[in-house]
């Protein structure tokens, strides 16, 4: 029997600037259980890596919003500028 199981992007990990990938976060589980249309910041970032237990990161942003927890597949790091 396979593993349904996200595999875990190894590039990512506490402390790392990502954005929610826009592809991957749509009509996902998490999608389907939030407001129907999502707010922009998840998609501009940058939200900060609080903590990472097995295929799910907690997120802050830098806004007034509540941390959330998301798949490490959804996230993609911020670009270096």
């Amino acid at each position: 029997m396979a593993d349904s199981t996200p595999a875990a992007a190894p590039s990512l990990k506490k402390g790392a600037l990502v954005r929610v990938s826009r592809t991957a976060y749509t009509n996902s589980l998490e999608a389907g259980a939030s407001d129907p249309v999502p707010p922009g910041y998840l998609f501009d970032g940058p939200g900060e890596i609080l903590a990472i237990q097995g295929a799910y990161a907690q997120l802050r942003w830098c806004r007034p919003v509540p941390d959330v927890w998301l798949r490490l597949d959804q996230l993609e790091a911020m670009p270096a500028t």
